[in-house]
C-alpha cells in the first residue's frame, strides 16, 4: 500500500506528507454538491434553462387530464383573487422591476425554474409594504399579512420595538447629526455593552454583516499568518468570495476549505493542516446540518428535510473549540443572523462557547444597517509597535454613524430590562410546543406538511412526493401569511407573537393547506416518489441538454 501512495503522489507531484494531507482534506468533504464547490459550479454551467408550457405546468407528475385540469382552475382562482386584493401593490412591483434586478432575481427564484416563467405571467405578488404594527406588516392596498419573513433576521423583537428604538437613536444623536470620524459619547457605552454580552476584549463597528465577517478573517489571517478559512457545508457567512465559493460567485475557492459539519473527519483536518487561519460557524447549522439554506425555488421534490438536536451540535460546537485551541487557529462565531434570537447574549449563551471571535449585525442595530466584531485583544489589534508598516487595514466611512450607534444603544439598553428578559425565560420550550401544536393540526386536517425548528426559526417539510408543494407559499400569502421570497424554507418568527397570534397564523396555514388541496396540487400518482421524480428530471434535463 505505501509503494501505491507513493506511485500516486510521485505522479501527482505531491510528497506522501502532501498527498496523505490531500486524501485527508477529500475525507473531510460532504458528497452533496453542496461540499464540492467547483464541482457544483461546473455543473451549474451545465444545467439547460428551459420553461414549462402550460399542459406540462399542470402536469409534469403524469397526472390525468381531470386533475390537470382541477389545477389549472384553481390556479387562475388564486391569481385572480391575489391581484383583487393587491393592484396597487403588484402595480408598482410591475413597474419597477426594471429598474430594480432584486425583484427580477428574487421574482425568478421563488420556485423551480421549468415553472417560474409561466407563473411570472400568469400569477404575480407585491414586492412593496407601506406600514407594520404587532406581528403584521400592510401593503400598498391596505392588506395585513402576518409577518414570516422576519426582515431576513432583522426582526427579533417586533416592529414596533424596532421603531420605537430608531426614533429614540434619533433623538440620541440629533445634536450632533451625521459626523463622521469622531465619535458620539454613546459609543463608548455600546463597546462596554458589547464587552459583557460577549465576554471579549475589543469591539470594531462596521455597516454589515458581511462587513463584519471580512474584517474577522482579515484579523484572523493577519495575527496567525495563515491563508486558509474553514467554512462548513451549507453555511452562509455573507456573498464576499472567499465565504461564498460556490454557484453565485463567478470566482474559484481560493484559501477556503469546506468542511463536513458535525463530523470527526473534519477534525482531523484542523488538527493535522499547518495552514488554516480560522474557523468560521453559523449556528443556524445546526438546523440543517450541511445543507444550504432551505428555499422552495428547489423544492423540486418532498426530499426537503431539517432537525435540530441542542446536545449534539453543543458537543460538536465544544469539539471545535477545543482543537481550535490546541492548534492556534480562531474560532470565530457568525451572530449575524441568530444573534440575540437565542439568548440575550447570543449563541455563546445559549451553547457555552466561547469564540476567539464573534461577529453580529442585523438586529443589534436597533433596525439600522449594521456589522460588529467583538474579540481578543490580541487578535483586534491592526498594527505592531515593532513593525509598523504591517497593517491590518478596515475603515468604512459609516462606521459608527452616530444614529445608528443611537438606535443600537437603545437596543442594548432595552436587552438589560425585566420586559425583555421575560421573552428568553424558556424561550426554547416555548416555540417548540408551538411546533408540535402545529405539526398535530397538520396530520389532524390530513394535510402533508411538517416544521422543524431552531427555537423560532422554522423550515416545513412536505411528506408525501410532489413537484408542487412550491405553491403552497401563494396560498398562504392569499390567506394574509407574508413569506420571504425563499417561501416555506424559513418561517421567521418575532419573539412578540403571543399565543393568540400564533393561532392565528396556525388556522391560515391550515386553511391555505386545505385549498391547495381541494384545488388538486398534492394528487400523487400510484408509486411516485422522491427517487422516482428525481430519475424523471434528470432524464428531462438530459433531453433538453443535448437537444
Amino acid at each position: 500500500m505505501t509503494y501505491e501512495l507513493a506511485w500516486i503522489a510521485g505522479a501527482a507531484g505531491l510528497t506522501l506528507p502532501a498527498l496523505k494531507r490531500r486524501l485527508e482534506l477529500s475525507r473531510a468533504k460532504h458528497p452533496s454538491l453542496a461540499g464540492h464547490s467547483r464541482t457544483a459550479k461546473r455543473l451549474a454551467r451545465w444545467i439547460p434553462g428551459y420553461a414549462y408550457d402550460e399542459a406540462t405546468f399542470y402536469a409534469c407528475d403524469g397526472a390525468p387530464d381531470t386533475v390537470a385540469q382541477q389545477r389549472r382552475a384553481g390556479f387562475f382562482a388564486l391569481a385572480g383573487r391575489l391581484q383583487a386584493k393587491a393592484p396597487q401593490s403588484i402595480a408598482l412591483t410591475k413597474a419597477a422591476r426594471e429598474g430594480l434586478p432584486d425583484l427580477r432575481f428574487t421574482g425568478a427564484y421563488r420556485v423551480p425554474y421549468q415553472f417560474s416563467p409561466y407563473l411570472r405571467q400568469h400569477l404575480q405578488v407585491g414586492g412593496f409594504v407601506q406600514a407594520s404594527e404587532g406581528v403584521s406588516v400592510t401593503d400598498l392596498d391596505g392588506n395585513r399579512y402576518i409577518d414570516l419573513t422576519g426582515s431576513y433576521g432583522v426582526n427579533v423583537m417586533g416592529m414596533d420595538f424596532y421603531k420605537s428604538c430608531i426614533a429614540a437613536g434619533a433623538r440620541i444623536a440629533q445634536d450632533l447629526g451625521p459626523v463622521l470620524g469622531a465619535y458620539h459619547p454613546c459609543v463608548a457605552d455600546n463597546v462596554a455593552r458589547l464587552q459583557q454580552i460577549s465576554g471579549l476584549d475589543a469591539v470594531s463597528f462596521h455597516m454589515s454583516g458581511t462587513e463584519a465577517v471580512m474584517q474577522a478573517v482579515r484579523l484572523a489571517r493577519y495575527h496567525t499568518g495563515k491563508r486558509h478559512l474553514v467554512r462548513f457545508c451549507g453555511a452562509y457567512h455573507g456573498w464576499w468570495e472567499d465565504v461564498q465559493p460556490g454557484p453565485g460567485n463567478p470566482l474559484p475557492p481560493r484559501e477556503t476549505y469546506t468542511l463536513r459539519d458535525m463530523h470527526e473527519a473534519s477534525l482531523k483536518v484542523l488538527r493535522t493542516r499547518r495552514d488554516i487561519a480560522c474557523v468560521l460557524i453559523n449556528p443556524l447549522q445546526a438546523l440543517h446540518p450541511n445543507k444550504n439554506a432551505p428555499g422552495d425555488s428547489t423544492l423540486l421534490d418532498s426530499s426537503r428535510s431539517a432537525g435540530y438536536d441542542r446536545a449534539a451540535y453543543t458537543r460538536w460546537l465544544q469539539q471545535l473549540r477545543e482543537v481550535c485551541t490546541e492548534r492556534g487557529i480562531v474560532l470565530i462565531f457568525d451572530e449575524v443572523f441568530l444573534g440575540f434570537r437565542l439568548a440575550a447574549r447570543g449563541a455563546q449563551e445559549y451553547f457555552g462557547v466561547q469564540a476567539d471571535l464573534v461577529t453580529y449585525g442585523k438586529t443589534l442595530g436597533g433596525g439600522l444597517p449594521v456589522g460588529v466584531v467583538c474579540g481578543k485583544q490580541a487578535l483586534m489589534q491592526r498594527f505592531r509597535e515593532d513593525k509598523p508598516a504591517d497593517i491590518c487595514f478596515a475603515r468604512g466611512t459609516f462606521n459608527a454613524h452616530p444614529y445608528v450607534m443611537g438606535a443600537m444603544n437603545e437596543f442594548l439598553r432595552r436587552l438589560d430590562t425585566p420586559e425583555i428578559s421575560a421573552i428568553y425565560r424558556d424561550l426554547d420550550g416555548t416555540w417548540d410546543t408551538r411546533r408540535e401544536r402545529f405539526n398535530a393540526r397538520m396530520l389532524v386536517e390530513g394535510l402533508p406538511l411538517q416544521a422543524a425548528n431552531m427555537s423560532s426559526v422554522w423550515t416545513l417539510s412536505y411528506t408525501r412526493p410532489s413537484r408542487y408543494n412550491w405553491m403552497l407559499q401563494y396560498y398562504l400569502r392569499d390567506h394574509g401569511l407574508a413569506l420571504s421570497w425563499v417561501g416555506t424554507g424559513r418561517f421567521i418568527f418575532s419573539l412578540n407573537f403571543s399565543e393568540s397570534d400564533f393561532e392565528d397564523m396556525l388556522e391560515r396555514c391550515v386553511q391555505a393547506g386545505l385549498q391547495m388541496q381541494r384545488d388538486g396540487w398534492w394528487w400523487k400518482a400510484p408509486g411516485q416518489t422522491n427517487k422516482t421524480i428525481k430519475r424523471g428530471l434528470l432524464r428531462e434535463m438530459l433531453r433538453h441538454l443535448w437537444r
